[in-house]
């Protein structure tokens, strides 16, 4: 059987649902997963299916066109169908910190990352050894202020040559430039601690002890140009107290750091996420 999943956003009006149910029937098509959910607010639809096909009933770029004249262009919709069973290619961002790393390659190791990971990019030599271990090609490619522009244009063209899909800053220490921003629009995934924007510089977990905090957390989202402000896809957080050191925050800060970020990979890979006006629509 070939399964594709089907992505759709749009302004909320009757008739939707049953017009993309219908639409899959009629092509011999079986709906085995389907959610959806309306944004009062926004007044916005938006669906997540899951479809399956007989090979002798599939024929994807079909579908694509007679779902554009079908339904797309009648109810104006965004969308996208993708092969379930295709693995996105994801590059991987690092600097000096090697816990997100370590905790990504072994989960890619071990199958639990529905992705490709074709190349690991880094602005340090440091964690060479850790893509090495992985057999994983490592690129080192400095970026500093004086050589942003020529850093950026040879990102780039490694991410083109390698038909890279997302990119995951794994504790990617340089901000990252528009234009590749606009290059991999909602396809950049960070991750941070929670203290930002309270407890921001080098040292956030040591302002955050000396003010006594009861609770760390993380956060993963997408990257946009405005710092740290982007769509989230996930968070988490754990409680600490008055007994806890600093080197017990950044350990708990680090495993939630290791969590959060891989969830986010593994919903991004599922193409269970949709962004719309800086927030995400998550599905289960």
């Amino acid at each position: 059987m070939n399964k594709i999943v089907i992505l759709i956003h749009c302004r909320d009006q009757k008739g939707i649902i049953a017009a993309v149910t219908n639409y899959i029937a009629s092509i011999e098509g079986n709906i085995i997963y389907l959610d959806q959910h309306v944004d009062g607010d926004q007044d916005v639809f938006f669906m997540r299916l899951v479809c399956e096909f007989a090979k002798d009933h599939f024929n994807l770029n079909d579908i694509k066109d007679n779902f554009q004249k079908n339904l797309a262009t009648p109810f104006s919709m965004s969308w996208s169908v993708q092969l379930q069973e295709r693995k996105p290619r994801m590059a991987i961002f690092v600097s000096k910190y090697d816990h997100c790393l370590y905790d990504i390659l072994s989960r890619f190791s071990t199958g639990e990352l529905h992705v490709e990971i074709p190349l690991i990019i880094s602005n340090h030599n440091d964690l060479s050894n850790v893509a090495k271990r992985f057999s994983i090609p490592y690129h080192y490619i400095p970026f500093t202020k004086e050589n942003k522009e020529a850093g950026e244009k040879a990102q780039i063209e490694i991410l083109k040559e390698h038909q890279i899909d997302f990119i995951v800053l794994a504790r990617y220490m340089q901000i990252i430039t528009p234009n590749l921003i606009e290059l991999y629009k909602n396809k950049i995934i960070n991750i941070h601690h929670s203290f930002l924007p309270a407890f921001p510089g080098a040292k956030p977990y040591h302002s955050a002890f000396n003010r006594g905090v009861k609770i760390i957390g993380a956060t993963s989202h997408y990257v946009t140009e405005e710092l740290d402000e982007g769509p989230i896809i996930e968070q988490d957080i754990t409680r600490v107290t008055h007994s806890h050191s600093i080197e017990d925050f950044i350990m708990k800060g680090k495993d939630l750091e290791r969590m959060v970020l891989a969830r986010a990979i593994k919903l991004h890979a599922e193409r269970k996420t949709m962004v719309y006006n800086n927030k995400t629509v998550v599905f289960a």
